[in-house]
């Protein structure tokens, strides 16, 4: 399953792509069910959506392994010995002091998925007002020579993701204050 998760990881979005067209294509069978309740996912808005979160998910995913990994095991197994379920366990105790890691995680892919290209020509296209994301917007505009309105998409990119590192820092920065203080005391 390791493999699985990570394999996006390693592949160009293209070949991501291709494997979401094969798996969501029209002889798929889960092409198909869908499809029998009326629901196209390709070139639509769910593709681009599918697209983004295959090929960031490893980064999310290697994330929250690793903080989850380095939970002291002793704080699961004292719940344990007080009667809490794994479940239970896992969400009373593992996820609260593992959610930095996750959190951080899931900025990591927020970040890559906003920059997603490849998967997302693959199964989505480039519908404007449709399918077409930001980096399929800049790629476009410059292939048309419109070298001012690739500028605007770009500086809209960036700013975003500029907002979402500075929430994250913020947010993580507030979060280690009560720890820095119990650290030094």
């Amino acid at each position: 399953m390791d493999a699985l998760f990570i394999i996006p990881l390693a592949l160009p979005p293209t070949v991501v792509g291709y494997l979401l067209l094969l798996v969501l294509g029209r002889t798929d069978p889960l092409a198909r069910a869908l499809s029998n309740w009326g629901i196209s996912v390709l070139f639509s808005w769910p593709a681009t959506v599918i697209a983004a979160t295959v090929v960031a998910f490893p980064l999310m995913y290697l994330a929250a392994r690793g903080a989850v990994e380095q939970v002291n095991p002793s704080y699961q197994q004292a719940a344990r010995t007080l009667g809490a379920s794994e479940w239970r366990t896992f969400w009373r105790v593992t996820l609260p002091l593992a959610w930095p890691g996750v959190l951080a995680g899931t900025v990591l892919a927020f970040a890559r998925a906003l920059g997603e290209f490849g998967a997302t020509l693959m199964i989505a296209g480039n519908i404007p007002g449709r399918t077409q994301t930001l980096p399929l917007a800049i790629f476009f505009a410059a292939e048309a020579g419109n070298m001012d309105q690739a500028l605007a998409w770009v500086l809209i990119t960036v700013g975003i993701t500029a907002v979402a590192v500075t929430l994250f820092n913020t947010w993580g920065r507030r979060a280690q204050l009560p720890g820095r203080a119990a650290r030094r005391a």
